[in-house]
């Protein structure tokens, strides 16, 4: 059974809703250790001066922001400490906003909450009321001692969740890419955005995350068994690939239809001369939208 991180209370208004936390995600990134080659054992990292090679204690190590090269702000411990958040059990509530109002790209770790002593009810009208009226909690909390933005909002499973955000000015603004000034210059036309259209819906289908695996992960965990049980390991030379021509798009785009079709069982392609299964014949080009602004306000949470 999972641990709780963290107890304390959801505040809203004068309501107040006792809450434990729990992180709604385990990792499972295959880790390695670095070892000597030679004698196999765990290397173990030192903190060293490197002007005089001399190993640094703990206590010894200060902590500086650097302004410019090798030039650097001396913080002292108890500098740092006078502005941290005050400690409080409190996620306190401040706007209600539309769940598909938060772009994904906000963010950041998920968590469940649950009811603590004596909060079921009041959790379950929260939980009630958020789902009834579409809407997403955003409140901020301290977690070792941090002060988090965080979004609440209700879950499948009848349960509260919570992921800390990321602030604003923290999103790059992808006007900063240069490169999307080719795609915003670039004009289609109604015979391409056709049979693009009709790929994507040959494509499309139901959510099923459970479809989706890490098979990285789980080969490299393979192998790990393989050689943990005496198994020797033929390492294949990396085959240098062949550079192709870039292939003609609309060619790429009716292959690439005809290609689902006949897996499922369809037709071919249509690409608005007449042919296929039928879309609007080409009426001219379109152009392509206007330059990217900063990320966009509408978009489906994650799950």
């Amino acid at each position: 059974m999972p641990r709780s991180i963290w107890t304390g209370a959801i505040s809203f208004g004068l309501v107040t809703v006792p809450v434990k936390l729990y992180s709604a995600v385990q990792r499972k990134s295959v880790r390695f250790h670095q070892l000597s080659g030679k004698t196999g054992v765990r290397i173990q990292q030192k903190r060293v001066d490197p002007t005089t090679g001399d190993e640094i204690a703990y206590e010894d190590i200060v902590k500086g922001y650097e302004i410019a090269p090798d030039q650097y702000v001396l913080i002292e411990p108890g500098e740092l400490e006078a502005l941290d958040p005050k400690k409080t059990k409190t996620i306190e509530i401040s706007d209600f906003v539309d769940l598909d109002a938060i772009d994904p790209i906000m963010y950041d770790h998920p968590y469940y909450l649950a009811p603590g002593a004596g909060g079921a009810k009041p959790y379950r009208l929260l939980l009630e009321a958020m789902r009834e009226s579409g809407k997403v909690a955003i409140a901020k909390v301290v977690i070792r001692q941090k002060e988090n933005l965080v979004a609440i909002r209700p879950m499948e499973g009848e349960v509260l969740g919570m992921a800390t955000m990321i602030f604003a000015d923290e999103v790059v603004d992808p006007e900063r890419i240069d490169e999307l000034d080719a795609a915003n210059e670039v004009e289609v036309n109604d015979r391409e955005l056709s049979i693009a259209k009709q790929l994507v819906e040959s494509l499309s289908g139901e959510w099923q995350p459970g479809k989706y695996r890490d098979t990285y992960r789980e080969e490299v965990l393979a192998l790990i068994e393989r050689k943990a049980a005496g198994e020797e390991i033929a390492v294949q030379p990396a085959r240098e690939e062949a550079e192709e021509p870039v292939p003609d798009l609309m060619a790429a785009l009716k292959a690439s239809l005809d290609a689902v079709r006949e897996r499922d069982g369809g037709g071919s392609a249509d690409d608005g001369d007449g042919e296929g299964d039928g879309a609007a014949k080409p009426k001219g080009k379109r152009k392509a939208p206007a330059k990217r602004k900063a990320p966009a306000k509408k978009a489906a949470a994650k799950s």
